[in-house]
């Protein structure tokens, strides 16, 4: 627990009313600690880059809260990238490891951090520390996406150059006229205009022509109509500023990689389209086709030009899917938002991302994570979980990064508040009811013991109790618990929703293997502890088989435990959104199936409870 920080606090009481909505066992509670010492922290290094929503990307260290991404959904056939917002972003510290793909495609992460497999769903970075194993990487296994995320061009002298040259040649009027006037002198005039509907590639144009010191003018070219959005246009008639851009734009002999991708960027921006998963560049000048042609060849572009059309105009289409689309948006960088969007397009490439090796990197290293509204992000083209915030570190002052991992609040005062609170005359030794909220059990219970000197306060003054955990540190206190059994009524109980092996690594790859809880309740039933089991909670098409049922059910009657309730998932507030988030990852099929059952309420129907019991062969 060397990486843990405790952070102690005294507590104003101890003994906390259970409000009369819940469903507790009791109405009075105690909980000692605050925070989770197992909680998972999903992080990357900070110049990994993120996908956004405009078809760019951005290191996920300059991510804020309020951008927009892409994120997944599920349509109930394919995944499909969705726009979704940055709910939160922090900073933390975690041990790093080297994640290295098939096709080259590097990854920093933690080792708690997840990565969504092709048939495995998602698995973790790197095993567990501790004996109860979760799913992890392997050379088996094949990641979603697209692979690693070209790096954008710097808008260089040669850069802006290449992208004017691609604007003004495919969409621009560049244009000298001499003409006679009737009893007047000859006149010539010099005009540049370029008229577009979306607001950005003509931005960038005016301002890369004002780099170069030619200032045009931005006016009204065309109002809207039903048919066609308005148009905007800048202009020059000035003789020099005509020339300058005649001279700008002309054919380089030999033309640089950075007036390439400048290049490609313009005339895509100016004649370029991508809808139904197409990137096209359409123009009928064959000199403007060969150097786009030329340019897709020098980076490796698959691009194919296809038969000209009875106007003459040719298509050249960049082929192999989003992968290379992708690939073509991010090394050119056009700016025409709307045209880089890859909105409801499923995840199907066939990129090789296969693991190659993952790899324990020995050092400490800051990293970042965000929480989104889908639940995931595209971290150097594969899908990434992300990590939801917690609430209560939020409400005393820490944030939901590192402070919720590392940082866990212990109420120091715990054990001489409740035995003045027992002591109370206006006490009448009702029943408490430990483990409702967080476990008595968890990690920083082997360091501070304050569950052992609450039970040691309990047993003093006979104060009837209840523990629900998950752990079989209860064990521990076994001479403490038989003492205060013979002084007042006294019962644990372990919660064991399942003993299904791929269940329980599936939806609690953090907590105690379940056989070790029946283990425990043996040990307890045998030393004269009344035990039980609570059979929850049951999650609807993974655990509520009558084989899986009655399994557990009879595990916990040959401990010598009682069952004390089959019942389903409650999703609560919170818990809610972080469960149906992972069960849409999980299995989207049930994940339709639980906002069913759920719509009404935060508790599954009753008569599926009364189903779980029939199920499990035991009368209610």
């Amino acid at each position: 627990m060397s990486d843990l920080e405790f952070l102690h606090v005294t507590a104003k009481r101890i003994l906390n009313h259970v409000p009369s909505a819940s469903r507790a066992p009791a109405n009075w509670t105690i909980n000692v600690y605050r925070g989770c010492s197992h909680a998972c922290s999903y992080c990357l290094a900070g110049d990994t880059p993120i996908l956004m929503a405009d078809g760019r990307v951005k290191p996920i260290a300059d991510v804020r809260p309020g951008d927009r991404i892409y994120g997944t959904t599920f349509d109930g056939k394919y995944r499909r990238y969705t726009a979704t917002d940055v709910i939160d972003h922090w900073r933390t510290v975690k041990h790093a490891y080297r994640v290295i793909l098939e096709d080259g495609t590097e990854l920093l992460a933690s080792g708690d951090h997840r990565f969504l497999t092709a048939s495995r769903g998602w698995k973790y970075v790197a095993p567990a520390t501790h004996a109860d194993q979760r799913p992890y990487l392997t050379s088996n296994n094949k990641l979603l996406g697209v692979g690693q995320l070209a790096a954008p061009p710097q808008h260089d002298a040669e850069y802006r150059r290449g992208y004017l040259t691609g604007m003004i040649r495919g969409d621009a009027n560049l244009a000298t006229y001499h003409y006679e006037r009737a009893g007047r002198s000859h006149g010539t005039v010099h005009r540049f205009r370029l008229a577009l509907a979306d607001a950005e590639p003509l931005d960038r144009t005016r301002r890369f022509l004002d780099s170069a010191g030619i200032h045009t003018t931005l006016f009204d070219f065309t109002p809207a109509t039903d048919a066609h959005r308005a148009m905007t246009a800048i202009r020059t008639s000035a003789e020099s500023s005509v020339q300058a851009i005649r001279e700008l734009i002309a054919w380089p002999s030999s033309p640089s990689p950075s007036w390439q991708l400048g290049y490609l960027a313009g005339i895509f921006d100016a004649a370029g389209s991508h809808s139904g998963g197409i990137l096209r560049i359409s123009n009928g000048d064959q000199e403007i086709l060969g150097r786009i042609m030329s340019a897709t060849a020098t980076f490796g572009f698959a691009a194919v030009l296809e038969p000209a059309r009875p106007n003459g105009v040719r298509t050249v289409r960049i082929v192999g899917g989003l992968r290379e689309r992708l690939r073509f948006f991010l090394m050119t960088d056009p700016v025409t938002t709307r045209k880089r969007q890859i909105d409801d397009v499923a995840i199907n490439s066939d990129a090789p991302l296969r693991v190659a090796s993952v790899a324990d990197l020995g050092v400490e290293l800051p990293m970042y994570d965000i929480t989104t509204g889908t639940g995931d992000f595209i971290a150097n083209g594969v899908v990434s979980h992300n990590c939801f915030a917690r609430p209560t570190h939020e409400y005393l002052g820490l944030n939901t990064g590192s402070d919720f991992d590392t940082k866990i609040v212990v109420k120091i005062n715990a054990v001489e508040k409740l035995r003045a609170e027992l002591a109370d005359p206006g006490w009448q030794r009702e029943p408490i009811a430990m483990g409702t909220n967080t476990d008595p059990y968890q990690r920083a219970e082997a360091k501070y013991k304050l569950t052992r000197g609450v039970l040691e306060a309990l047993t003093e003054y006979a104060n009837p109790f209840s523990i629900l955990t998950k752990s079989p540190l209860v064990t521990r206190d076994l001479d403490i618990l038989v003492a205060a059994a013979e002084r007042t009524d006294v019962t644990v109980s372990f919660s064991i929703a399942t003993l299904d092996e791929r269940v329980w690594r599936l939806s609690e790859p953090g907590a105690p293997n379940p056989r070790r809880r029946i283990d425990a309740m043996a040990k307890l039933s045998a030393a004269g502890i009344r035990t039980g089991g609570l059979v929850m909670p049951i999650l609807p098409g993974l655990s509520d088989s009558p084989a899986q049922l009655r399994e557990t059910v009879a595990a916990i009657n040959d401990a010598g435990g009682r069952l004390l309730g089959i019942g389903p998932l409650h999703l609560r507030p919170g818990v809610r959104e972080h469960f149906l988030g992972w069960l849409r990852e999980t299995d989207p099929r049930l994940h339709q199936d639980y906002v069913r059952r759920y719509a009404a309420s935060d508790y599954a129907p009753a008569h599926y409870t009364d189903e779980l019991y029939r199920r499990a062969g035991v009368i209610r």
